[in-house]
């Protein structure tokens, strides 16, 4: 007599998660897009796997030109499968339509899944308030120098004030004064023009 958790065992097939990176040429239409994600995903689907995760990188450049394509979207695919399946699988993306490399891997035990997509996103966020910490930091430091630079000029000019002797003061002369003065060097017959 069998014993029901010795059956279970025979039935139940051992699985591992797989992780697999493919490349998509830039730039598709989205039905082709949707086509060739569509297509990745019943390759595994045909081969008994089950999606754990799907991280979609987006749009990346590449380091050499691939089938004349310098861009590429790249999308993770996390799948449980069969092992023995691998091989199947590995076959079948290598002509598949619009996959312009893949590579399928075993992630280490302990391996934990994080999704790129949104830490890529979140880093993006930081980023942008670390620059604009720079920028404000820049400002500061340019505010500062032109104010130091002002005070600087405001002592200069008082130093220069204190060590120059003052002036005589000029007084004005009083208008009638200053009309007779006038008419006498117009009506001067001595002037020679």
């Amino acid at each position: 007599m069998t014993d029901t958790a010795d059956i279970a065992e025979e039935t139940e097939i051992d699985t591992r998660i797989y992780e697999c990176a493919v490349l998509y040429p830039f730039p598709l239409n989205q039905k082709e897009e949707k086509e060739a994600h569509d297509g990745v995903e019943e390759i595994f689907e045909e081969a008994g796997a089950k999606q754990v995760a799907k991280d979609a990188w987006g749009r990346r450049g590449l380091a050499y030109p691939i089938k004349k394509h310098s861009e590429g979207s790249f999308v993770i695919y996390h799948y449980d499968m069969d092992p023995s399946k691998v091989k199947e699988v590995s076959d079948a993306l290598k002509i598949a339509h619009n996959v312009l490399r893949f590579l399928l891997i075993k992630p280490p035990k302990g391996y934990e899944i994080v999704k790129f997509s949104a830490g890529y996103e979140r880093w993006l966020k930081e980023r942008g308030t670390e620059e604009d910490r720079k920028e404000e930091a820049k400002e500061e430091a340019i505010k500062r120098r032109v104010a130091d630079k002002a005070k600087r000029q405001v002592r200069r000019v008082e130093e220069e004030k204190k060590e120059k002797p003052e002036a005589k003061e000029v007084t004005p002369i009083e208008a009638d004064k200053l009309t007779a003065e006038l008419e006498k060097i117009i009506s001067d017959d001595e002037l020679d023009f």
